[in-house]
């Protein structure tokens, strides 16, 4: 369908968006790298707690102390939950700030390329219907030529045929 290679225009900025979404993706990519080392590191934590907090609970002689240590492991746990909040809302902010960053840096040659794939395209599609528009004119001038080659000829034979027959182009019942 189409008929021309791919322009220098398109693919300067196939090549910028290309650039573009390679920047977002390795910075979406080094953000979920971020989470999932958080949420590790959370999840060894807890862990650890747990497995201390069960030795503790394991080891206590009545059910007093029980409570106690189990009303003590409650307040590091939730403290330890509040900072992984706290360090995921950072992280996503960041990550925000990065991707905003990226964009804000990749966008002015997106647009200057993409400016000049519209000029190109502009220019393409002008070129093509003056062609167009000559090409018809060419063919309504061809066709105009013939018609009037007919009408020539046919004025041509009807003159000679009234030069040999003269007198036949009276109209039929009038004496000659």
């Amino acid at each position: 369908m189409f008929t021309q290679n791919i322009t220098p225009a398109v693919k300067d900025h196939m090549d910028v968006q290309l650039s573009f979404f390679t920047d977002l993706s390795k910075k979406m990519f080094d953000t979920a790298q971020k989470v999932s080392e958080i949420n590790l590191q959370l999840a060894q934590e807890l862990v650890a707690d747990m497995t201390a907090c069960n030795q503790q609970l394991m080891s206590a002689k009545d059910p007093a102390e029980f409570a106690s240590v189990a009303s003590t492991q409650i307040q590091p746990c939730t403290e330890k939950l509040r900072n992984y909040q706290q360090r995921l809302s950072n992280l996503i902010a960041n990550a925000n700030a990065e991707l905003t960053r990226t964009a804000e840096t990749h966008m002015p040659e997106a647009s200057r390329t993409a400016a000049a794939v519209t000029d190109e395209l502009v220019r393409t599609a002008t070129e093509e219907t003056e062609k167009a528009t000559q090409r018809q004119r060419a063919v309504i001038d061809k066709m105009n030529e013939s018609a009037r080659r007919g009408i020539d000829g046919l004025s041509q034979s009807m003159s000679r045929g009234a030069d040999q027959n003269p007198g036949q182009d009276q109209p039929y019942g009038q004496p000659h």
